[in-house]
């Protein structure tokens, strides 16, 4: 049976609130001074040594998986994430000028701001999105080779983990590995690939760029 397909409406509305999840997220992060994982981390750790934004950072990171995911995917695929990533760097940039938490306990930081993020990416990849970078690998290897996007997405989150002890006091490290743990577990118990898959890996979506699947 042919599974429905989101329409657009749905596909922009469901990118926008998973693409605040993952900013606030970032920016609880952010506000503790923890890591997180992925192309995400990546922008962070650049942040400690280069003078750019976080959010500028993020969507220049990116800008080189997209060709991955043009090529392999499909360019549905390919335009939600550009929403999705776009989104998350404008967000991240945007919430500190309406949310204080500066005075937020580490430890809920850390398993709130892992379970926020978590359920962003779950969002996004439920409607043929990714948070891009490292994410758009994860979405091609699950859907090619069965290979669970959580464990992928892990095990690349501990070789940036293990990198921001350079940058980081080792309790925020370990604040950031309790992060890292909580997003993981949303990923790996609810998108799994015997449950949600694409029908293929071919640019059948081409014609449809704004329609997602629905799992």
């Amino acid at each position: 049976m042919q599974k429905p397909k989101h329409s657009v409406v749905e596909d922009i509305f469901a990118l926008v609130s998973a693409g605040l999840f993952v900013a606030f997220g970032v920016y609880l992060f952010q506000s503790q001074d923890l890591m997180v994982g992925g192309a995400a981390g990546l922008a962070l750790l650049g942040t400690y040594a280069l003078p750019v934004d976080f959010g500028v950072l993020f969507f220049l990171i990116n800008v080189p998986f997209y060709a991955l995911a043009w090529t392999h995917i499909s360019k549905r695929f390919t335009i939600n994430t550009f929403i999705s990533v776009s989104t998350v760097s404008v967000l991240t940039d945007l919430i500190p000028r309406f949310v204080d938490v500066s005075s937020a306990n580490p430890v809920f930081t850390a398993i709130f701001g892992g379970i926020l993020i978590g359920v962003g990416m779950l969002i996004m990849f439920r409607h043929t999105s990714s948070l891009g970078g490292l994410g758009i690998l994860a979405f091609y290897l699950q859907q090619r080779f069965s290979i669970r996007a959580g464990t992928f997405q892990l095990s690349v989150d501990t070789v940036i983990l293990l990198s921001s002890l350079l940058v980081l006091d080792w309790r925020l490290v370990l604040m950031s590995v309790l992060a890292a743990f909580c997003l993981n577990m949303v990923l790996s118990l609810n998108h799994r690939p015997e449950r949600y898959t694409l029908p293929s890996l071919s640019k059948q979506d081409d014609k449809l760029p704004g329609a997602g699947e629905a799992s």
